[in-house]
């Protein structure tokens, strides 16, 4: 084995080697000196609008209720029944899931009554990366889906790899694989891209993409831009108005080939702009939003009591004259020794699961 060391050694210990190391020392010495934040991710590059003040991630119609048993906090564990009705989504009658979650594992399954069966597992290696695996089978077992996700933070930049149903089972790589990397400029600016390439079947020839991205950090606001190579430009703008108010702006502009336009002269322009508002109260919360579809819709949170909460949503299309109205009731159960528990856990000092 030191005969094999030894062997071997001529590749690090070299004046060329010894110049590339002393070259990434400084540059990392350097680096570190700046100090400055991680930026997130490219999937949360928006999150602060789409996932926190708009409706888009919140809405549903008919009626729902929930029933979640708590039966530990460190580590997690709890089931939950869920019951819907009158629903315009895909989700099912029925649904039950299960949840595990310690700091370094995180479990999830969900189990339709029409035959739909989700599976979630994660699991973080160190501080830095953590592996997503999402399985999928919905109902009579005629699609699939499986996604891996590598996400690596860094302290100043976050890079991501992901894979949706990879197979090399017709004799070549075919699936969905997505890289993306942001990197933080200055304490207010990061940069990024996500570049995509796919193969449906060997038969087909594979496709690539790559997009752009931008996001500007302020005291009280946050700005985003993306140029996806499909044409499309997305732009969003979040602001802290008080303490407990926030409002965002998402803008989407699509830059889409038409024969009959370029016969005329030039793409097709299609864009939708969304506005939306966020309340926080004591004990509820409040979201409402307006698009420029001609959308207008509202969603109230209140917790009545510790273990029950209210939810009403409601959206109204002007020009389809259409209009949609979904109420759910979530009860939430657990022992005093797990309610004391969680009031008087720090959460500073608990590493939270990977979700």
């Amino acid at each position: 084995m030191a005969d094999l060391t030894s062997s071997f050694s001529f590749l690090t210990e070299n004046p060329a080697a010894a110049a590339i190391k002393d070259a990434y020392t400084s540059f990392s010495d350097r680096r570190a000196l700046l100090n400055l934040p991680n930026p997130g991710t490219v999937d949360n590059l928006a999150r602060e609008v789409q996932k926190d003040v708009l409706l888009t991630n919140f809405m549903f119609s008919g009626l729902r209720a929930d029933l979640t048993k708590v039966f530990g906090m460190s580590p997690l564990f709890r089931v939950s029944h869920a019951f819907s009705m009158g629903s315009s989504g895909n989700m099912p009658p029925y649904n039950f899931s299960a949840m595990y979650g310690s700091p370094k594992v995180f479990m999830q399954g969900n189990l339709g009554s029409d035959g739909t069966l989700a599976a979630v597992y994660n699991y973080r290696w160190n501080q830095a990366l953590v592996t997503k695996t999402n399985a999928q089978i919905m109902a009579g077992g005629s699609q699939g889906l499986l996604q891996i996700d590598n996400d690596y933070t860094g302290a100043d930049f976050s890079a991501s790899l992901k894979a949706f149903n990879p197979s090399t089972l017709e004799g070549g790589l075919t699936g969905i694989f997505v890289g993306s990397y942001l990197q933080s400029i200055t304490p207010g600016l990061a940069l990024g891209f996500e570049a995509i390439w796919q193969r449906q079947a060997m038969g087909a020839r594979p496709e690539t993409a790559l997009s752009y991205c931008a996001k500007y950090k302020g005291d009280d606001w946050i700005g985003t831009a993306q140029l996806q190579a499909q044409g499309t430009f997305a732009a969003t703008y979040w602001r802290k108005l008080s303490e407990r108010v926030e409002a965002g702006i998402d803008m989407n502009l699509q830059f889409a080939p038409n024969a009959a336009a370029m016969m005329m002269g030039g793409p097709s322009r299609d864009g939708t702009t969304a506005i939306g508002a966020k309340y926080d109260f004591r004990a509820s919360s409040f979201r409402a939003q307006v698009d420029s579809a001609g959308k207008v819709s509202c969603l109230l949170e209140k917790r009545i009591a510790m273990p029950i909460s209210l939810s009403f949503a409601g959206e109204i299309d002007q020009a389809k004259q259409t209009a949609k109205v979904g109420l759910a009731v979530s009860l939430e159960i657990a022992g005093e020794e797990l309610m004391e528990q969680q009031e008087t856990a720090d959460a500073a000092s608990m590493v939270p699961p990977p979700f």
